[in-house]
């Protein structure tokens, strides 16, 4: 590597991309240092998947111990206590914090906690007034929540701030119809909270396949989930006993506890120094990059969530690898595929998908073939629980080759994370047909569709 520089590589952002290309550059032999003016793991880590997902967990039990009566159990003074559940999920979080620094440790990468601002032609200024060079500068300083242009949005909180709530509110309001509005309003509505979903088109789960939203929707309704649609905030009020007098288009006024907004993310650009160099960035502050994650200036490279192609951890984390390999391994430079990327929603009951909806697919292949299985879990049909779930497989009718799949019901994330193998590599109706079913499973119902 190039000794003129400080570094070979210098990372902003010690979140799931930016610790994985700076762990396997370093692997590679590069001299790395990572700032992070925060906490090491960012978003997923600290504040986004991993805790929301053990909130998840600990929403399934209200509908557990219910149903577990049915199963022969009985269970006598049940509680639920919010702070004990809330903390636990907070030292776990500190415990992988620390080791994602203990990974990037054993690698000899440098972890700086400060901020950094590139402040010349691969020149970085760290907060402390030190000045380093790099030969590579990678971006991945990931995205927040965005809160819109209201009249008292000083008062809402948003995803940060729902891990560290005090007590979970007896009405709260969530702004939004992607996959953490819907979220939220799931843990939240288990939890016992009175939940009101308010969204500012007539969609939840944009870009989802009709019928699994739509069943979603069903199902929440039922769960007591209320919701609003084509409403937009007008302002919200901060009454003398703290609740907050909230005015939405076409509602009346209403009182809730809390307030949180989960309308969209931005990209995390501001006081990075980028335009010191001219780093291009699009409309919605994203960072502008090529398949290889290149910026427009050839040695500054931007991954994750702050390029806003496809914001998912795992999209990250691939994004992360091909950059070190590429860049400073023995390897021919690759580019990370972002099609056919498998998602979940991990609402009460989760969404998982892969490929294309239904519309997309007749927008796209014309003719195309559609398998749905609409069926109760046996669980639901022991515990008396009259929720259905819902899988849906799309073909490509001149091929027979599956290209999407999308799933409502117990467990789906789990299903699908092996059946997105399937669809990524092209397999046809026919090879879902000729395999077994292992039985009595919801998963069958994929090798089972007539």
């Amino acid at each position: 590597m190039a000794d003129q520089y400080d570094y070979d590589l210098f990372t902003i952002g010690a979140g799931s991309g930016g610790v994985r290309a700076s762990r396997v550059a370093a692997a590679h032999g590069a001299r790395v240092a990572v700032a992070e003016e925060y906490r090491v793991g960012g978003t997923c880590v600290i504040r986004g998947c991993v805790p929301k997902k053990m909130l998840v967990y600990g929403a399934h039990f209200a509908e557990d111990l219910e149903d577990a009566k049915a199963f022969g159990w009985t269970i006598e003074g049940k509680s639920f206590d919010w702070a004990a559940l809330r903390d636990a999920v907070q030292n776990d979080v500190t415990r992988l914090e620390g080791l994602y620094g203990e990974t990037l440790s054993n690698h000899d990468v440098t972890v700086l906690n400060e901020h950094a601002r590139i402040t010349g032609d691969h020149q970085i200024t760290l907060a402390s007034g030190k000045i380093v060079t790099a030969r590579y500068i990678l971006i991945a300083t990931g995205a927040r929540p965005f809160i819109p242009d209201f009249r008292g949005n000083e008062h809402v909180i948003t995803s940060n701030e729902a891990f560290h709530l005090d007590a979970i509110p007896r009405r709260i309001l969530i702004a939004g119809g992607g996959y953490i509005a819907n979220e939220f309003a799931g843990i939240f509505n288990e939890f016992g909270s009175k939940v009101t979903l308010a969204n500012r088109s007539d969609t939840i789960l944009r870009g989802y396949d009709e019928s699994v939203r739509d069943r979603l929707l069903q199902i929440s309704l039922t769960k007591g989930i209320e919701y609003c649609f084509m409403a937009e905030f007008e302002y919200v009020e901060k009454q003398d006993d703290g609740s907050l007098r909230v005015k939405l288009t076409g509602q009346d006024e209403r009182i809730f506890d809390v307030v949180m907004v989960a309308t969209g993310r931005v990209p995390n650009i501001e006081g990075l120094g980028l335009e010191t160099i001219g780093v291009e960035c699009g409309k919605r502050g994203e960072i502008v990059v090529d398949t290889f994650s290149r910026t427009n200036v050839d040695y500054v490279y931007a991954l994750g969530d702050v390029t806003d192609r496809v914001q998912l951890t795992p999209v990250a984390i691939r994004e992360g690898q091909a950059f070190a390999d590429s860049v400073f391994g023995e390897v021919e430079p690759y580019a990370v595929d972002h099609s056919c990327v498998p998602s979940a929603v991990f609402s009460h009951p989760p969404i998982a998908a892969v490929g294309m909806t239904e519309g997309e697919a007749r927008n796209t292949l014309g003719s195309v073939k559609v398998y749905q299985a609409d069926f109760r879990p046996m669980k639901n049909v022991v515990a008396g629980r009259n929720e259905r779930s819902l899988y849906k497989m799309i073909v490509d009718a001149a091929t027979d080759r599956i290209v999407g799949i999308h799933m409502i019901g117990p467990e789906a994330p789990e299903i699908m994370q092996a059946a997105a193998v399937a669809v990524k590599a092209g397999l046809t109706k026919a090879d879902f047909d000729a395999t077994v079913a292992i039985h009595p499973t919801m998963a069958e119902e994929l090798v089972l569709f007539k």
